[in-house]
C-alpha cells in the first residue's frame, strides 16, 4: 500500500503545542482563581484591576497559586469536556479534527476559552449535528455537579453587589440552585464560591456557543435542520446581539454593552460563513429531541447581561 502522489498528507498532531497552551491556560486561570479565593475568604468583591496583581505575586510567593486550583481545574475540566465532546464525536465518524487548543489570556477569567479545528469535509447533516451538539451537551453535563457543589459552598454577604465595581449576571439554572440553597436571599447578596464561578463561566461559554450563528455550535445544529436558511437566522441573531449591546450601552445600569457589540462585529466578520452540505435526508426524531434539549440548555445558560458595572 502507498499514498497516491496527489493525496494530501494528514497533518500530524502537534502534541507539544496543545500541552504548552493547556499548561499556560492552567497558569493564567489559577492566578485568577487564587485572587478569587482570597477575595471570597475576605468577603470583598472581586476586583479585576486589583486582582491582576496576582501576576506580580507569582514571582514573590508561588505557593499562593494553590488556592486558585479549585477554580482553574474546575473550569478547565468543563472546557475540556466541551471540546472533547466535539473531538470524540468527530473521531467516531472518522472526521479529521485536532485536539483542543486552549487560549491563555490575562482576562477576567484567565482564558479566551478553547477550540478544535475540523480538517476534513463533513458531508452529512446528521454528522454535522452530532459534532455540533456533542460539545455543549458534554460541557453542560460536566458543569452541573460543580455548579451545585459551588453554590452549596457559597455564602451570604449583605450589600455585596453595592460594594463591587462589577456585577455578574445570573443564568436561570444558577438562580434555581441559589433559590434552593439560599431560599429568600437576594441574588445580589450571594457570594459565589470560586468553584461555582468556574461553573458560571462554563454556562457562559455554553450559551455563547449555542447562539444560532454560522460556525458556532448553535449554527451547526440549526444548519442540520434548516440548511441554507440558517444564513438568514444567523444575520437575525447577530442583529439581535448588536441591538442588545446598544441598548445596554445607553442604559445607565449596563455599561458592558460593548461586549455584545464586540461579539456581534466579530461574528459578522469571521463567523457567518458555513460550508454548504448537500444532504436532503432528515436528521431524524432522536436528533430533533436533542435539538430541543440544546435549546433548553441555551435558555438555562443564557443571561442578557453576563457582566455589568454596578451603579450608574
Amino acid at each position: 500500500m502507498f499514498d497516491a502522489p496527489w493525496a494530501r498528507a494528514r497533518p500530524k498532531h502537534r502534541y507539544w503545542l496543545h500541552a504548552l497552551l493547556l499548561l499556560a491556560t492552567l497558569l493564567t486561570t489559577t492566578i485568577v482563581g487564587a485572587e478569587m479565593a482570597h477575595s471570597f475568604a475576605a468577603g470583598r468583591s472581586f476586583d479585576f484591576e486589583t486582582d491582576l496583581m496576582g501576576y506580580a505575586k507569582l514571582w514573590h510567593d508561588p505557593s499562593f497559586l494553590l488556592d486558585g486550583l479549585p477554580f482553574s481545574l474546575t473550569l478547565l475540566t468543563i472546557l475540556m469536556a466541551h471540546e472533547m465532546g466535539h473531538y470524540l464525536t468527530a473521531r467516531y465518524y472518522h472526521v479529521d479534527a485536532t485536539l483542543p487548543f486552549f487560549l491563555p489570556a490575562p482576562t477576567l477569567i484567565g482564558t479566551f476559552g478553547a477550540f478544535i479545528r475540523i480538517r476534513s469535509a463533513i458531508l452529512s447533516k446528521r454528522i454535522l449535528f452530532d459534532i455540533g451538539v456533542g460539545g455543549p451537551l458534554a460541557g453542560f453535563a460536566v458543569l452541573i455537579l460543580p455548579l451545585i457543589a459551588g453554590v452549596s459552598m457559597s455564602k451570604v454577604v449583605p450589600g455585596l453587589q453595592s460594594h463591587g465595581e462589577l456585577v455578574f449576571g445570573t443564568p436561570l439554572i444558577l438562580r434555581f440552585f441559589e433559590w434552593i440553597i439560599f431560599h429568600g436571599v437576594p441574588t445580589g447578596d450571594i457570594y459565589l464560591h470560586p468553584v461555582a464561578r468556574a461553573a458560571w463561566v462554563g454556562l457562559l461559554a455554553t450559551a455563547l456557543n449555542l447562539l444560532p450563528i454560522g460556525q458556532l455550535d448553535g449554527g451547526h445544529v440549526l444548519y442540520a435542520f434548516l440548511g441554507e436558511k440558517t444564513r438568514i437566522w444567523s444575520r437575525f441573531a447577530v442583529a439581535m446581539l448588536g441591538i442588545l449591546g446598544l441598548v445596554q450601552l445607553f442604559t445607565s445600569a449596563y455599561k458592558m454593552g460593548y461586549m455584545w457589540l464586540f461579539w456581534a462585529l466579530f461574528l459578522l466578520i469571521f463567523g457567518m460563513r458555513h460550508p454548504a452540505i448537500v444532504d436532503p435526508s432528515p436528521v431524524g426524531r432522536t436528533r430533533s429531541w436533542l435539538g430541543v434539549l440544546a435549546l433548553i440548555i441555551f435558555i438555562l445558560s443564557f443571561t442578557a447581561a453576563p457582566i455589568r458595572t454596578a451603579g450608574p
